[in-house]
């Protein structure tokens, strides 16, 4: 983007509190088009489950394109017995509470999209946190470690780096959850894709916003962004500002829905 805006556009990673430091930053920035904000599926879960918020996650921002779109791999360990979805399904529904699945924490869009699984399932699982966030590694803490249990584990996780190379060969992946057909896996029949966008402090003039959105498009167009979005298991996938504002609002009152479906306590 700094070649085609002929402006050298410098990353910072502002991060605490779950991108909401960066974003409340943003937020509060002057809608001049020289602060850009990429962000993740946290905002839209954070938006649904969090009381308070120190932004308006619609009003407050300018929407310019979404970027890419992860699925969501949901895997068992390679020595788990089961092979297929449908036989997961069958043995949740058939043994309740007799299976956990790890996430970052309350109200992350992994311990939402698993609480997902487990509504359509018509069963219930328990969750439990990382026994450490940083490396996102798939065990959980020792109330839960029994041998039998660890094999039992479903993890929802995007396929690219969030999970190390040496752990996700130690997992079978049984199906995605995405809108699309990705490669030879079988699909998962939740919504539960990521979808990273650009978005400006509100505000921001049409004119600019669509320069912008032009330039997103050319970038994303280019074949080797393309390839490394490619080898992080990624689509790149833009859009009109109107398109990745209505997907934001729809994923949010989604996950809303979700969440009191699941009476799940608000943060």
């Amino acid at each position: 983007m700094s070649e085609g805006l002929a402006q050298q556009l410098l990353p910072e990673n502002r991060t605490g509190a779950g991108s909401i430091i960066a974003n409340e930053f943003v937020a509060k920035s002057a809608p001049d088009g020289y602060t850009l904000l990429v962000v993740s599926g946290a905002f839209v879960t954070q938006a649904a489950t969090m009381k308070k918020l120190p932004y308006e996650s619609l009003s407050d921002f300018s929407f310019v394109s979404t970027i890419v779109t992860y699925p969501l791999v949901f895997s068992v360990r390679t020595d788990s017995r089961f092979r297929s979805l449908d036989e997961f399904i069958g043995f949740v529904k058939a043994n309740p509470g007799k299976i956990n699945y790890p996430s970052p924490g309350m109200g992350t869009l992994y311990h939402l999209a698993g609480q997902m699984f487990v509504s359509m399932a018509a069963s219930t699982c328990s969750t439990c946190r990382f026994a450490a966030a940083r490396s996102r590694s798939p065990r959980c803490f020792p109330a839960h470690g029994a041998a039998d249990r660890r094999a039992h584990q479903l993890v929802p996780a995007d396929p690219g780096g969030k999970i190390p190379a040496a752990r996700r060969q130690l997992r079978r992946a049984l199906a995605l959850a995405a809108r699309r057909a990705h490669g030879r896996r079988q699909r998962a029949r939740l919504r539960g894709e990521l979808v990273p966008g650009a978005r400006w402090a509100a505000g921001l003039p049409s004119a600019v916003v669509e320069r912008l959105n032009r330039e997103v498009r050319r970038v994303l167009a280019l074949p080797d962004i393309g390839q490394r979005f490619a080898e992080w298991g990624g689509t790149p996938s833009a859009s009109t500002p109107e398109e990745m504002q209505r997907h934001v609002s729809a994923e949010i009152e989604k996950w809303k829905k979700s969440s009191r479906a699941r009476k799940l306590e608000l943060q």
